[in-house]
């Protein structure tokens, strides 16, 4: 399992036993420090790597399960950062994710446009509230198995699973392959 963006480590307490190994990504060096030290205390293997989400440090179909959570609006690109989580994910593998979104209420749409291009960004480390991150993942080629819209602190918030493609493993075109 890979856990993008795995920040300080806060949800390593939740992954099960039945995990037998997790590859926590994070590109920021005072975030891996206190990742590895959550990891040390964890129930579950967690191995805390320096990388990006759009440079995943594995091979290709390497990873059962995929987890981004609250990673997504952060990224430069979306699409890059899925198709790198498509290329390491086995065929059928599950993305698992829980992002904020953008409202389908057009008032608070638009307020989320006005402030993520004006202030939010800078405030928080590049974070967009206005993407359509469900749609991101779909037009990612992940086949979309769950998906609530749930409020949370006057946010919109998705939370789903999504498969690879079955078959054999696809690395989209024009998307760089990492190394390990």
């Amino acid at each position: 399992m890979v856990e993008v963006g795995a920040g300080n480590g806060l949800n390593f307490a939740h992954y099960p036993a039945t995990v037998s190994e997790v590859v926590a990504v994070e590109p920021e060096a005072y975030l891996r420090e206190r990742a590895a030290e959550r990891a040390s205390a964890a129930s579950v293997p967690i191995r805390v790597v320096d990388g990006t989400a759009d440079a995943l440090p594995l091979q290709d179909a390497e990873a059962d399960a995929v987890v981004t959570s609250l990673v997504l609006c952060s990224v430069p690109d979306q699409a890059s950062a899925l198709a790198e989580a498509r290329r390491v994910l086995k065929p059928g593998g599950e993305l698992r994710f829980y992002e904020h979104v953008i409202s389908h209420r057009p008032a608070k749409a638009a307020f989320q446009r006005a402030f993520t291009a004006t202030l939010w960004k800078r405030m928080a480390g590049g974070c967009h509230l206005d993407r359509d991150t469900g749609r991101a993942i779909a037009d990612a080629g992940f086949e979309v198995a769950e998906l609530d819209r749930v409020p949370y602190q006057g946010l919109a918030h998705i939370l789903g699973v999504a498969h690879a493609p079955s078959g054999s493993a696809v690395t989209p075109p024009n998307v760089r392959r990492a190394g390990p």
